[in-house]
């Protein structure tokens, strides 16, 4: 069975955003940016809400700018490439290797019985958080930057408690932290 995963950048306070909306302190040196592409490499396919979408969007005509590093230019053809699935109330249609969704769960349920490869990852913190909230997620993989964002937008939702087990961890010279915690049910 193809598993969910939430992974996304985070301030060490717990936000993938500051209270401005801004999240330039994210912003991935070469080291963890290859990390990302390697990531990548394993989702199937992509969940996510429209602010991200929109954020995202560019990495579908990047591949052919000519100012992308060669490892930009990897990550913008892997990324064309994954199936996205958009979750919006306002969205009517979207561009690229997209389409709109609706019925989070029952998309998730048909795609981890679906013989397809590959994780299936969720991106966005709302859509992550009623992903959450329905016990949907098997993976939580936080990049955790050194900074306090002091408020903002948080990487986990109030909710209950989850056990977890750490499977990975990884420090990179920029002092960003990985963490891989797999879901105890």
């Amino acid at each position: 069975m193809r598993h969910v995963t939430y992974a996304m950048g985070m301030s060490l306070d717990g936000y993938i955003a500051g209270p401005d909306g801004r999240f330039d302190w994210s912003a991935p040196d070469d080291e963890v940016f290859a990390f990302c592409t390697d990531q990548i490499r394993a989702v199937g396919t992509h969940l996510m809400g429209r602010r991200l979408y929109e954020t995202m969007l560019y990495w579908e005509t990047a591949e052919d700018n000519p100012a992308l590093s060669p490892l930009e230019r990897e990550f913008a053809v892997l990324w064309k490439r994954i199936p996205k699935v958009v979750f919006s109330t306002t969205l009517a249609s979207v561009e690229g290797n997209a389409r709109l969704g609706s019925g989070l769960a029952e998309e998730i349920e048909r795609l981890r019985a679906d013989s397809g490869a590959g994780d299936i990852a969720i991106g966005g913190a709302t859509l992550a958080h009623e992903a959450a909230a329905m016990d949907l997620i098997d993976e939580y993989q936080p990049r955790i930057h050194p900074v306090l964002a002091g408020g903002g937008t948080p990487f986990f939702p109030h909710q209950r408690q989850v056990r977890l087990d750490l499977v990975e961890s990884r420090i990179f010279d920029s002092q960003v932290v990985c963490l891989r915690y797999r879901v105890l049910r």
